[in-house]
């Protein structure tokens, strides 16, 4: 197992922050149960020491606000080297907040604006999930990379459009899958299988949770949700939606680059007064190189203390990893927690200092034309498979 550690540095190089972070010596302990004997190692990483200059510089602007991930999304292009230099927001409360958040960006009046503005180079946008597509079509055709907000795309014939748009402008069209990118645990996960930790992939199974009225996190919903949120032909519908973050993740970790959706199903169970709504959803995937199993829901109790309770589960041919990611439930009210299991031993790693390499990355993509941080492919390809899924699921009526 050591030597799945001594790429560490390796590790840190790929993600533009060498010497900023070190891992703590393995404090070992032995663990007795039901009279059995085994090693637990406990890692963790010490705090920055010392912030890294980005590397790159580019210019930036906001174009839709209508999801709080903007802030995020915002947040990993600054800490890549970005300078954000315009915003524009279809909602009063929304352009309200963002600018008191942001209180030097200079703010116009139209898409427009943003879109013919020769300096800006990358376009964020969490608009209403149904126009993030068209919108980025519209800046790539105006020689602009752009980052949308999950879900990117919410029809099959967006998609078309988007990839037509690209091959043509040869620009980047990129989704922020948060709960992969934007996740420490989630990250030093895919380095641990690079690695080889747990032999090949076989499964992944991803518990995605939510709550529609946050009473913890800062995810999007602690001010109530908009009308838009309700209607899945502006959202995507809860397989599109929230489950964008969870294909993705079942692509990168299987290493699958084709996969079919076998079975997915939606219901409303709590929600009469909203009858379009979704909100309980799952998806049984199949890729070339590895499985999956998706189920998400918005049932978060307020007792959780945060919005969701994620896990993902990760199945290899000499072991499991499994990451808690927001929280580990009555045993400490703190995330990023991954746990490895091999022939050997079990470990816990504490992943709350680890680095985000996404805005690192995808800044320098914007800079040299490379695909880094984010395959283009694949990223396509996991909106496709949730559109797929969308739109084959089955309504199920649960009797009372």
């Amino acid at each position: 197992m050591e030597d799945f550690f001594k790429d560490r540095r390796d590790f840190l190089k790929h993600a533009g922050l060498v010497g900023s972070f070190a891992m703590m010596p393995a404090v070992q302990e032995v663990w007795a149960a039901n009279g059995r004997g085994g090693t637990v190692i406990e890692d963790a990483v010490f705090p920055q020491e010392s912030p890294q200059s980005p590397v790159n510089h580019i210019k930036f602007a906001v174009c839709g606000m209508s999801h709080d991930h903007i802030y995020g999304m915002v947040g990993a292009i600054q800490r890549g080297g970005g300078e954000l230099v315009a915003a524009w927001g279809g909602e009063e409360d929304k352009l309200a907040a963002f600018t008191k958040r942001f209180p030097g960006v200079r703010i116009v009046k139209s898409q427009d604006e943003v879109l013919q503005d020769s300096s800006v180079q990358l376009v964020l946008s969490s608009q209403i999930a149904s126009e993030r597509a068209p919108l980025g079509i519209r800046a790539m055709k105006a020689g602009k990379d752009f980052l949308s907000d999950k879900p990117g795309i919410t029809t099959l014939e967006q998609l078309a459009d988007v990839r037509k748009t690209v091959a043509e402008t040869s620009r980047i069209y990129g989704i922020m899958y948060s709960e992969r990118l934007e996740v420490k645990a989630a990250v030093y996960a895919g380095e641990l299988i690079r690695q080889g930790a747990i032999g090949k992939v076989i499964q992944t199974i991803n518990i995605a949770p939510h709550q529609i009225i946050q009473r913890g996190g800062t995810a999007g919903g602690g001010a109530g949700r908009p009308d838009w949120f309700w209607n899945p032909e502006q959202y995507g519908g809860i397989l599109c939606d929230i489950g964008s973050h969870q294909v993705d993740q079942f692509l990168y970790y299987t290493g699958s680059t084709n996969a079919e959706i076998i079975e997915s199903q939606v219901a409303n169970v709590r929600h009469p007064e909203h009858p379009k709504f979704q909100d309980f959803g799952d998806m049984v995937l199949r890729g070339n190189r590895g499985l999956g199993y998706v189920r998400l829901d918005w049932f978060t109790p307020d007792g959780l203390g945060t919005w969701g309770d994620g896990r993902l589960f990760i199945l290899g041919t000499n072991g499991y990893i499994e990451i808690r990611k927001y929280t580990d439930v009555a045993v400490k009210n703190r995330g990023n927690n991954l746990f490895l299991v091999d022939g050997k031993q079990a470990r816990y790693i504490d992943c709350t200092n680890m680095p985000l390499p996404f805005g690192p990355q995808f800044v320098s993509d914007i800079v040299n034309r490379t695909h880094t941080a984010q395959d283009q492919t694949e990223c396509l390809l996991a909106a496709e498979l949730v559109i797929m899924a969308q739109n084959s699921a089955k309504f199920i009526q649960l009797q009372e």
